[in-house]
């Protein structure tokens, strides 16, 4: 990909004198090594998207640790993806702030490309609302700081990122933000950033973000949503994005969650936005102007750019420029317990409910699903089977092979797209993972088995996670919200 872009580059060179400004003296930061996967120790799965995973990843020889982001060539190829993946590799090697990702270097093999990127060992800021239930004032204030500060830089290069949201912004060990996750970024007519012209004329109306995070404009321009067309790029997309980070930051949801995309896009174009009443007035006020329904009227897009965001109220005590040298709040370790602010639980933490071992105390909840009270050791790290079949529906024997219990089961939404069906998931002490249709019970899928695949789960939020497999990703939404129940279900059989 490199060896190509510099070619184009040599090329557009001779060809376009008038365009040199944009493509004069290119030479990659980050090189193309000629490495091979076998030279890294590659360790547990930071993430995983839809034509990608990230897996820390130890250099075998100098012993250098690294967050090496995987793609797949032949999804990436299929799926039209690789004007995206080109693009983010150009972008990110010229990117240089302490606020995001870094690239040290990237080599390839005959099915997959390899990114090395600045591993961000706090985790991400998604994590931290789940595991502290919502932040305090001062810790989103302080977060928020370091994203605008990041934007600030993004936006001055004329590039718009396009996914920003909790899971995109990465945590260093000691608790500092990271804008990550380059792929859906844009650079808009003026960028000084150096991009062939057949980067960026790529079709600039094209659907990318994630549902609660994408901004009104995207969606009222399409007279559909399904043909997924929206009006183009502005920084004022990025800007709306964190003001719903921000809600989340200081709530525990996003401010527009509903149970389905189409629902959320539905109260994203009518604005409907509430704040809970221990929102201070100054949080209400910037989340507010950054959630202007006009994207030039976004506190930060206007005429007075930034400086107007930054001299919000909202952020008064913050030292702009020596942001980076003040201390970070303390992150909270996956045992932790509690509100980041000293309150007690509230609704939206419920994800630090699901954080524990199962037992095999189980509630029966009535609705085609399972529930389980907390092990009386917290010591026990093992999944035990939960119940015999006999607590269960009798339907679900004829699933299972001899000698083979249910470990988990729930009627869940299975979503592709804005579609969504029911199915009922069932978890097997084999183990293995089955997808059946309730309507029809001869439509049975096994989704995974005890095998040599990998299989990881990623939680978006409390009722939403992914199975991921090496080559595919199913997305579920559990409305008893057991998303980390399933989590550690799954994953603590594959650990066995």
């Amino acid at each position: 990909m490199e060896r190509e872009f510099e070619a184009k580059v040599r090329m557009e060179q001779r060809q376009r004198s008038s365009g040199a400004g944009r493509t004069s003296n290119l030479r990659f930061r980050a090189p193309q090594e000629n490495f091979t996967a076998d030279d890294f120790g590659m360790g547990k799965v930071y993430g995983v998207g839809s034509y990608s995973k990230v897996v820390r990843a130890t250099k075998k020889d100098t012993g250098n640790v690294y967050a090496m982001k995987i793609m797949d060539k032949k999804f990436i190829t299929k799926e039209n993806k690789v004007t995206f993946a080109k693009l983010e590799r150009v972008i990110l090697d010229q990117l240089d702030h302490p606020g995001v990702i870094r690239l040290f270097f990237t080599f390839q093999d005959n099915c997959y490309l390899y990114m090395a990127l600045e591993p961000c060992e706090g985790g991400d800021l998604f994590e931290q609302i789940s595991r502290k239930g919502r932040l305090s004032e001062n810790e989103a204030r302080f977060y928020a700081a370091e994203i605008v500060d990041a934007l600030e830089y993004i936006h001055g290069l004329g590039l718009v990122h396009r996914d920003i949201k909790p899971e995109n912004l990465l945590l260093t060990a000691d608790g500092h933000i990271k804008i990550a996750d380059f792929g859906s970024v844009k650079p808009i007519s003026n960028s000084k950033i150096t991009v062939l012209p057949d980067l960026l004329n790529d079709k600039s109306c094209t659907f990318v973000g994630t549902a609660a995070y994408v901004p009104p404009e995207v969606l009222s321009s399409s007279p559909s949503l399904s043909q997924k067309k929206s009006s183009p790029a502005t920084y004022g997309n990025d800007l709306w994005a964190l003001g719903c980070t921000l809600y989340q930051m200081l709530s525990g949801t996003s401010p527009f969650k509903d149970t389905s995309d189409w629902l959320i896009f539905q109260r994203i174009i009518a604005r409907d936005l509430r704040f809970p009443d221990y929102f201070s007035d100054e949080a209400s006020d910037l989340i507010d102007k950054l959630l202007d329904v006009d994207p030039s009227k976004r506190l930060g897009a206007g005429l007075d750019g930034y400086a107007a965001l930054k001299f919000h109220p909202f952020f008064k005590g913050i030292g702009w420029k020596n942001l980076r040298a003040s201390s970070p709040p303390q992150l909270a370790q996956e045992s932790d317990v509690g509100n980041g602010d000293g309150t007690q639980s509230n609704v939206h933490n419920t994800s630090q409910i699901r954080e524990y071992s199962i037992s095999q105390n189980t509630v029966h909840d009535g609705n085609g699903g399972t529930t389980s009270s907390s092990s009386s050791d917290p010591q026990t790290n093992n999944v035990s089977k939960l119940v015999s079949i006999d607590s269960f529906d009798s339907k679900w024997q004829d699933f299972l092979e001899y000698g083979e219990t249910i470990v988990m089961t729930s009627t869940v939404k299975k979503l592709h797209k804005l579609r969504s069906k029911k199915v009922q998931l069932i978890l097997t002490d084999k183990p293995r993972l089955i997808c059946v249709d309730p309507n029809r019970l001869e439509r049975r899928k096994i989704l995974w088995c005890d095998s040599p695949v990998e299989v990881t789960i990623q939680v978006v939020n409390n009722s939403l996670f992914k199975i991921c497999l090496p080559k595919k990703i199913r997305s579920f939404e559990d409305a008893k919200e057991r998303a980390w129940q399933w989590k550690k279900a799954i994953e603590g059989l594959v650990r066995q």
